[in-house]
């Protein structure tokens, strides 16, 4: 039966739009929320006072609009409940909860600037390092601790370049494996 199915799936030649609204009638739907470690000028990292967590503090975040690329959700989720200005830097992780559908990429970022106005769901932010960090879930605490790791390794990747006079077998590969404890 999947056999014929898939033959008239193919023949029919259906627009991308089509087969993907005809998917969603047939398939497990997740919500898909974004969130991020934006880090300042001093690597603190940017938390939310949220009105309605049982955890006030956390990171800032959301849910995406259909169609929404994930860096411009989290931007515009930011801007939207804060005022602020942030820039996302690379993908951090991607985490699956498969009980509540919801499929979670937290991204590392840089806070670019903006004035701070409280939302209904943010009523307070602001910049902490690990060891002032207000009680976070689990969960969040296990991202901002995997975020530092990703700063930190790329701060020394960015300390050690290669000299002119270097080749890839005169040191230079052996201080990089230094540099990053390999």
């Amino acid at each position: 039966m999947t056999a014929l199915l898939l033959k008239i799936w193919r023949i029919l030649s259906l627009p991308k739009g089509v087969q993907i609204s005809i998917m969603r009638l047939f398939q497990d739907q997740f919500l898909i929320g974004v969130s991020g470690v934006i880090f300042d000028e001093h690597d603190q990292i940017l938390l939310f006072k949220h009105s309605y967590r049982r955890t006030a503090w956390g990171l800032p975040g959301g849910y995406l609009k259909a169609k929404e690329h994930p860096v411009n959700g989290l931007e515009r989720e930011i801007e939207e409940e804060s005022g602020l200005m942030i820039s996302i830097d690379d993908k951090l992780r991607i985490n699956l909860d498969k009980d509540s559908s919801c499929l979670d990429i937290s991204y590392v970022g840089t806070f670019i600037g903006g004035e701070f106005k409280s939302s209904d769901e943010v009523i307070d932010f602001g910049f902490f390092n690990l060891e002032n960090l207000p009680l976070l879930p689990k969960k969040q605490l296990l991202i901002v601790d995997k975020a530092f790791k990703y700063k930190h390794m790329h701060r020394k990747l960015l300390i050690v370049t290669a000299k002119p006079e270097e080749t890839e077998n005169s040191g230079f590969i052996s201080r990089l494996k230094q540099a990053i404890n390999i």
